[in-house]
């Protein structure tokens, strides 16, 4: 059984109006003064406006959900004391002027890309699944490519952008994607060729480090995973955990077919990118492009593709019962950008889908 550990990166909004509030290093002095192991846990993001949090790594689903919920209790305790809220959303619906962090790392990045820096007030969901080692961590990494797509159709949650209706369910992938670095990758074939690419991208120096390897999946620099960076952080934590089964159900598929000997599927990365594309546009409201058949098929057909090809190992890990059922829920009730969208047609104010969406942050799981 895989361990699997989860980092969520929330914003930070005021508890009357719903706008996105610099208050980040505010409560992570207030996090590291009650207890020092929240300073493990809680961490700065590249905005002011943004907290993130980390789990530990955990076998059993029941105990990440557990982890999670807490997590975001705690966020919302200590941000209270400052008269604010958390919302797991992976943008800011109402308008913003992000405030870029303190520190050499930021103020590079500010200085080296300017407006992609100031505007990347956004909020994903990394999902960490171990691996034995960096050669089985990239034979995952080559093999997960075509089915990233779905995920981030199934973690969508950021259909406003700065007050207005992106068209996007993921607008945040698509900013996301302004980073150089950022996006699917060909496959690599060896742990060898992995890092040797890391290193001359970092060599052409448009890279501070190998920290700025954004690709949609890559190997921990600092765990013995692969971690999925893909999905917009997501709304409720039932949604949170339902993508930590699927990753470590891929993750596991992956890592079987390569002690099997099946090459990974030589799908261009062209191809990914126009998948992905269409992920952040559609979510679960339109048509997908089929990681299987590479054309378009309705997004609860690209769905069930995910789950026939994971369905193995989510039965042995215990998971597929929990898993099936949340994704029913899904399918029928939609995903995050669907909720904010659905409260807005409801209510025609983005400050009552921010209030909502602050609600449904903390819910159980």
């Amino acid at each position: 059984m895989r361990s699997v550990g989860v980092e969520e990166e929330l914003l930070l909004v005021d508890g009357e109006s719903g706008e996105a509030q610099a208050l980040s290093h505010a409560v992570l002095a207030r996090a590291a003064r009650e207890e020092t192991s929240e300073e493990d846990a809680f961490e700065a993001e590249l905005h002011r406006q943004q907290l993130e949090f980390a789990t530990s790594p955990h076998k059993d689903m029941t105990d990440l959900a557990q982890e999670i919920v807490g997590w975001r209790a705690q966020a919302a305790r200590h941000a209270e004391t400052f008269g604010a809220s958390i919302a797991a959303l992976a943008t800011s619906p109402l308008p913003v002027s992000p405030t870029v962090g303190t520190g050499a790392r930021y103020r590079w990045l500010e200085e080296q890309f300017g407006l992609t820096t100031q505007e990347q007030l956004t909020c994903g969901c990394h999902v960490h699944v171990h691996v034995e080692s960096d050669e089985e961590g990239v034979a995952v990494l080559d093999r997960i490519r075509p089915w990233l797509s779905v995920l981030l159709a199934l973690s969508a949650n950021s259909p406003f952008w700065q007050g207005k209706d992106s068209a996007y369910a993921s607008y945040r992938s698509r900013v996301w994607g302004r980073w150089p670095s950022a996006g699917p990758v060909d496959v690599f074939g060896t742990a060898a060729a992995y890092h040797e690419q890391v290193e001359a991208m970092v060599a052409t120096g448009a890279l501070r480090d190998d920290g700025m390897i954004y690709f949609d999946a890559r190997l921990s620099a600092a765990h013995p995973t692969v971690e999925i960076r893909v999905a917009d952080v997501c709304l409720e934590p039932s949604m949170t955990v339902l993508l930590a089964m699927l990753v470590r159900g891929l993750v596991e598929t992956a890592a079987r077919q390569w002690r099997a000997g099946e090459p990974p599927a030589a799908v261009p990365v062209t191809l990914l990118r126009l998948a992905a594309w269409r992920a952040g546009r559609s979510g679960l409201d339109g048509d997908l492009v089929s990681p299987v058949l590479l054309r378009p098929v309705p997004a609860a057909t690209a769905v069930e593709s995910l789950v026939a090809h994971v369905r193995p190992a989510l039965e042995d890990a215990g998971d597929y019962a929990e898993a099936r059922s949340r994704l029913d829920r899904v399918l029928r009730e939609g995903n995050g950008a669907r909720a904010q969208r659905e409260i807005f047609a409801r209510t025609d104010s983005l400050r009552d889908v921010v209030t909502e969406c602050v609600r449904r942050t903390a819910r159980g799981v």
